[in-house]
């Protein structure tokens, strides 16, 4: 239950929790390594001191004995708590006006050879560190022992810590109430593009969300926000556009159709087979066509389209497709045709082919041209006609769905205006482009670019 609650306070409130614990941890990690670090840097020093202290002291008694002994080599400081000077037999025979007149740590404690840093012994200063040395002089063997004033180190490092302890919670909080601040100001403005987007209904997708002056990830969000809703519109309307358009078009058919019913209803002499095959027949068969095309475009915008992805000669198509149009058309018709091969969907590339071709003979004037090769690891086709031509700022509208330019492109001659918005999906399909220019000598030229083998999937 606690826990439920825990995930309802908002982003402000667990992001300034987020941030103190890390904080908390951050400095009690970072506090933990930095006392370490500081006694262990402290009492380096204190055995550094005591070791030279030693060295110096060796030095004189290899030489001169303890009798030899400078006065000044026995002082104290802040590291040098005593210096003895002890025979094997525990006599300190030269020690610090401070220190005892007997040994601070046991001879028999030491051992021979160099001891630095001694773990803490009992002393009249308390527990403390000793670093001794065994030393042959002229005079017999002596044991130097120093003792260090580690007590110095705990009381620093000590400070230290209560000072982190202390400095904890202030930065803790305040790292806390910044970050809460901070991000409840940037999540104003993202509550001010919640409450925008939920105040957009599809009745009026022209609104649009309030980008902050600020560039940072917010102000990203917003002009995301408001490309998504652009595009959303932009889909909208084509919705809207296709279903009006789509309505139209069968409304046409559908009423001659009605109409010719009708009239063989109240006049069954009037109706006979010369009327059925010129106008119900050819009406039923350009609906049929129009639902068909219909469907096509509809399962290519939720999966896009199925392709079959078997070896396919495009030079066959692109012949099939000429023998075609010469044997429906009275315009002449040129091939320019080599060997080219992909991996691809027969039936879908012969419809692309068709409907480019009929639109070029649609156009046409005296000539199709109709050629395939291979270049740079596609197939390339190409279909010229030698009519008006595509102004420039149309080339890509009439890949658009109902798009018709002029008057050559009515229903009378050129159908509902989905012939190339199919063509488009089909070569989108096989992984291609699609393009339109003008023909050398006049005309328009629509070329049709394929990889010659390409990975096969159902959405793009």
């Amino acid at each position: 239950m606690r826990r439920g609650r825990a995930w309802s306070w908002g982003i402000s409130v667990r992001s300034a929790l987020v941030a103190s614990t890390v904080v908390f941890v951050a400095l009690s990690a970072a506090g933990a390594i930095l006392a370490a670090v500081l006694y262990r840097s402290m009492l380096s020093g204190i055995d550094s001191a005591a070791a030279a202290r030693m060295g110096e002291v060796a030095a004189v008694l290899e030489t001169s004995g303890a009798a030899g002994l400078d006065p000044a080599l026995l002082q104290t400081d802040e590291r040098i708590l005593d210096v003895q000077v002890i025979t094997p037999q525990g006599v300190v025979v030269r020690r610090s006006s401070s220190a005892p007149d007997t040994p601070m740590v046991p001879i028999s404690q030491i051992g021979d050879g160099l001891h630095i840093g001694m773990p803490e012994h009992a002393s009249p200063y308390g527990q403390i560190r000793f670093s001794a040395q065994t030393v042959d002089g002229p005079d017999g063997r002596y044991t130097v022992l120093v003792g260090e004033d580690s007590q110095v180190v705990f009381s620093t490092v000590k400070t230290v810590v209560i000072a982190l302890a202390l400095a904890a919670p202030i930065v803790v909080l305040a790292s806390g109430a910044m970050t809460y601040l901070l991000v409840r100001r940037s999540m104003r403005s993202v509550d001010e593009i919640r409450s925008r987007v939920a105040e957009i209904s599809t009745s009026d997708l022209t609104e649009r969300v309030p980008v902050p002056d600020k560039r940072d990830e917010v102000a990203a969000l917003a002009v995301t926000m408001n490309e998504m809703l652009a595009r959303i519109e932009a889909g909208h309307s084509a919705q809207q556009r296709f279903v009006g358009d789509a309505s139209h078009e069968l409304r046409s058919p559908l009423t001659t159709i009605i109409s010719a019913l009708e009239v063989a209803v109240a006049h069954p002499e009037l109706f006979d087979d010369e009327w059925a095959k010129t106008t119900l027949i050819p009406e039923v068969h350009r609906m049929q066509a129009l639902v068909d095309d219909l469907l096509l475009l509809a399962r290519a915008d939720e999966n896009g389209l199925a392709t079959a992805h078997d070896d396919v000669d495009v030079d066959d198509l692109v012949g099939a497709e000429a023998k075609r149009l010469s044997r429906e058309t009275p315009l002449t018709i040129r091939t320019d045709i080599t060997p080219t091969r992909i991996t691809g969907d027969a039936a879908r590339l012969s419809r692309m082919l068709r409907n480019i071709a009929d639109n070029a003979a649609t156009h046409a004037k005296f000539a199709v041209s109709m050629a395939a090769r291979s270049c740079d690891g596609h197939a390339v086709i190409t279909v010229d006609d030698d009519g008006p031509g595509i102004a420039p700022q149309d080339r890509e509208r009439v890949f658009d769905r109902f798009v018709r330019l002029d008057a050559g492109r009515s229903r009378s001659s050129g159908g509902a205006g989905l012939g190339l918005a199919i063509v488009r999906e089909i070569v989108a399909a096989h992984h291609g482009r699609v393009a339109i220019t003008d023909r050398p000598g006049g005309g328009a030229r629509v070329t049709v670019q394929l990889p010659l083998a390409y990975a096969p999937d159902s959405k793009r």
